[in-house]
């Protein structure tokens, strides 16, 4: 809903702050008034092409503010991608400088005029001399047909069905590109699969091989240093030991005990000595075990890398890769009777959807006859007894919403062709087609709807017809209307009189005594008489009716 407008330096407007609220908000004043300027500035917050004619004389620029209480879904998401915070309120803001140039905000963000556009079109919409926004956009046709019907179910059903069918058409359509693709390579998929099935990957395999071969390099350290043991030891160093005892030996008679002390460590050290041969020569043996299996283990870890470097997998998904190269093989053999199933699946899912899409049709349809009634009963109270509505539905790409494209056509006399509402109808008749299908459509939570002179051209009863359906659709929602009509402004919850002090634009909200005089001014002309007050007190009390 729009909440306020903040007017500064627009053509004739100085200043200006308005309030709005829901229901029925009428503009009235004479001709020349301004209220045109009003509706300008608005569409300019709206996003409309600027123009430097509309800066006020003497001033730099022109800066219009439209405030909003809420932001509809589909324009806050858009705004959740630049990164505009909705939360609260929305406030849409256009300056436009001496030279021409503008800039737009949203919530003082910094965007692109076509935003701007984009995001009010979930927030107003416009009939009349202004701008015409809704109705004529044939892309909402079918939306505003479907919830006239209430058959969200059939649209929900369909919209289903669709999703499946696209489902099931991208698994078929992917299985069957990957079966061409096997058949297009089958024997470089066979001798693939047979080098994986002779190289046998295991699972965790790498990391077992990894493992025994920092063994196997840490065992090499250990039988070089044993080697240089060895080498240092020699092969006689017992004997060696051995030979100084029986040199010491032979003399041992003559020397008395003087040698024993000697000869007791010379045995213990040749004791020693052997029992560090065998040990040194023993721990190479059991080693040279592992030795002799380094290259395989070495050979069979670098053959299982390469081959997962060729098919651009970890070494641990070689196992899963073996199973899908031979599912893939088997998938060949069987003459795709995968794919096939897959098809037959998507064939299904189209059956499903054609009976959604078909029933929708079916109820489209007979929405649309009852729309034309219902919009047929409304035309004649507002001066349109000799035009007609219809919706026409006509075959589309299958989609999400069923495979109808939906149309609204008029036209205003009998024996005419019917024709789109922008070709057909004109001015005030355009608003008041407007306003016959939208007193038939109305539903609360909806955008604000703005009518500029939907009272063009007529008067007494039908002028009275014109009120009492904006009054209904206030009812459900925010209206604003400008008009000339005081049988519509009497039906007015909130009543602005616009008009020039001076040089300027002023408005202003109108009390009660105000709106009776207003009212009477409009019934009367330059002299409000007492029977033009009666008159207006009368209309605004609906004593007429």
């Amino acid at each position: 809903m729009l909440r306020g407008l903040a007017i500064r330096n627009v053509v004739l407007i100085e200043r200006l702050d308005l309030s709005f609220g829901p229901g029925l908000s009428v503009l009235t004043g004479e001709t020349g008034g301004g209220k045109s300027i009003l509706l300008d500035a608005l569409g300019l917050a709206l996003g409309a092409r600027a123009d430097s004619g509309l800066v006020r004389a003497g001033a730099e620029r022109a800066d219009v503010v439209a405030c909003f209480d809420e932001t509809p879904e589909e324009a806050a998401a858009s705004l959740r991608d630049l990164e505009i915070d909705t939360d609260e309120e929305l406030v849409l803001r256009r300056t436009v400088g001496r030279d021409g140039r503008s800039r737009a905000f949203v919530n003082d963000m910094p965007v692109a005029a076509g935003l701007l556009r984009r995001v009010s079109r979930d927030l107003v919409e416009v009939h009349g001399q202004f701008e015409q926004r809704g109705l004529l956009d044939e892309a909402s046709h079918r939306v505003l047909l479907d919830r006239f019907a209430g058959h969200d179910g059939l649209v929900e059903a369909a919209a289903g069905a669709w999703r499946a069918l696209v489902r099931a058409k991208e698994a078929a359509k992917a299985a069957r590109e990957a079966l061409e693709r096997d058949l297009a390579a089958r024997e470089d998929l066979k001798a693939e699969l047979e080098a994986l099935e002779l190289l046998a990957p295991r699972p965790g395999e790498e990391a077992c091989l990894a493992a025994r071969r920092r063994r196997i390099l840490a065992h090499r350290k250990i039988l070089e240093a044993a080697a240089e043991a060895r080498a240092i030891l020699g092969d006689d160093a017992a004997a060696v030991l051995r030979g100084a005892a029986r040199a010491l030996g032979r003399a041992g008679s003559e020397a008395g005990g003087m040698f024993d002390e000697a000869l007791s460590a010379l045995d213990r050290a040749t004791i020693e000595a052997e029992e560090a041969e065998r040990l040194v020569q023993g721990l190479g043996g059991r080693i040279e075990e592992d030795e002799a299996s380094a290259d395989a283990v070495e050979a069979r870890l670098f053959a299982l890398r390469d081959m997962a470097r060729r098919h651009r997998v970890e070494v641990d998904g070689l196992p899963a890769l073996l199973d899908d190269f031979r599912g893939r093989v088997e998938a060949l053999d069987q003459d795709g009777a995968h794919v096939a199933g897959l098809e037959g699946e998507a064939a299904r899912a189209r059956a499903v959807f054609d009976e959604a899409a078909a029933a929708l049709t079916a109820a489209r349809r007979e929405a649309a006859s009852t729309l034309a009634r219902a919009v047929g009963r409304e035309l004649p109270p507002l001066k349109l007894d000799r035009a007609a509505f219809r919706a026409v539905l006509e075959p589309a790409r299958p989609g999400p919403s069923g495979v109808d494209r939906v149309r609204f056509e008029v036209r205003t006399n009998a024996g005419q062709p019917f024709g789109a509402l922008g070709r057909i109808a004109s001015g005030g008749e355009l608003a008041r087609f407007a306003l016959a299908l939208k007193a038939v459509l109305a539903a609360e939570d909806g955008p604000s709807m703005i009518f500029d002179e939907v009272d063009a051209g007529i008067g007494g009863a039908t002028a009275a017809a014109v009120g009492a359906r904006l009054s209904a659709l206030g009812d459900a929602g925010q209206v604003l209307v400008v008009t000339h009509a005081p049988q519509v402004a009497a039906r007015a919850s909130r009543h602005f009189r616009v008009f020039k002090h001076g040089a300027r634009t002023e408005v202003v909200e109108l009390d009660e005594s105000g709106r009776e005089e207003e009212i009477a001014r409009m019934l009367a002309g330059a002299e409000i008489t007492g029977a033009a007050r009666r008159a207006a007190r009368a209309l605004i009390l609906g004593e007429s009716e």
